[in-house]
C-alpha cells in the first residue's frame, strides 16, 4: 500500500497516476473538502480529516503501508516534519514531492520579508488597499496591521463556511471577500487586482503551480 497526503493539485495528479499504474493507494486529505476533490482518482480510500502523529503511524500499521508520498503544500512544513518522523520510526520509505520555486524577477517594486508579521507590517504600509493572496490562517496578522494604519484588506479565500465565518468575525465585510477556487490564471490576477484598486499584493511562493 502507498499512502499519498494529497493537500495540492499534483497531489491528486500523484494518486491518480499511481492508481492507474495498478498501485493500491490509500489518499490523505486535511478537509472533508480536500477529499472530496479526490473522489474518483482511484484511491482504494480516501481521508478527510488531518491526521496527528500517532494517527499517521496508526495508519501506516493497519493498512501495511510500504511507502508514504508527502505531496502536502510546501508551506505545509509541521505536516511534513511529523510524517517524515512517523516513518523514520515506522521504517517506512518517506518520499517528499516538492514543487519548483516560482521564477521571480528582482523588481523595485517586490518585497521579500521572512514572516507574516513582518508582511503584514510592510503592507501595511505600502498601500492604502492590500490584496491579500495567503489564504486565511494568518488572515488575522494582516487585519491587525492593517487596521492600526486605516489599511483596507482584500482577501482572497476558499469558499468554505468556516473561512468566510472567520473572515466575517474578524470585522471584514462581504464587499472585502473574495471567495474562490484556485489555481488562477494571469488574466484572473490582474482584473481581480484592478477591480480593488489594490496598491499592495501580499503572496507566498507556493511554487510555479497554485492552487489546491
Amino acid at each position: 500500500m502507498i499512502m499519498v497526503l494529497a493537500g495540492t493539485s499534483d497531489g491528486r495528479e500523484i494518486v491518480k497516476t499511481l492508481a492507474s499504474h495498478g498501485y493500491r493507494v490509500l489518499a490523505c486529505a486535511a478537509t472533508p473538502y480536500g477529499a472530496s476533490l479526490l473522489e474518483g482518482s482511484g484511491a482504494l480510500r480516501v481521508s478527510g480529516r488531518r491526521l496527528s502523529g500517532a494517527e499517521i503511524g496508526r495508519v501506516i500499521e493497519e493498512n501495511k503501508v510500504e511507502i508514504l508520498v508527502d505531496a502536502t503544500h510546501p508551506y505545509a512544513v509541521e505536516v511534513s516534519a511529523t510524517a517524515s518522523e512517523v516513518c523514520r520510526e515506522k521504517r517506512v520509505r518517506y518520499i517528499r514531492y516538492q514543487r519548483p520555486a516560482s521564477p521571480i524577477k528582482e523588481h523595485s517594486l517586490v518585497f521579500y520579508v521572512k514572516s507574516y508579521q513582518e508582511a503584514a507590517v510592510k503592507a501595511a504600509e505600502l498601500g492604502e488597499v492590500i490584496f491579500l493572496a495567503t489564504g486565511s490562517k494568518t488572515l488575522d496578522v494582516f487585519w491587525e496591521a492593517a487596521k492600526k494604519r486605516g489599511r483596507r484588506v482584500i482577501a482572497r479565500v476558499l469558499p468554505h463556511p468556516d473561512v468566510l465565518k472567520k473572515c466575517l468575525d474578524l470585522g471584514l465585510t462581504p464587499a472585502d471577500i473574495v471567495a474562490i477556487q484556485g489555481p488562477f490564471s494571469r488574466e484572473v490576477n490582474l482584473a481581480l487586482l484592478r477591480h480593488y484598486n489594490a496598491g499592495v499584493l501580499v503572496t507566498k511562493d507556493g511554487g510555479a503551480r497554485g492552487g489546491a
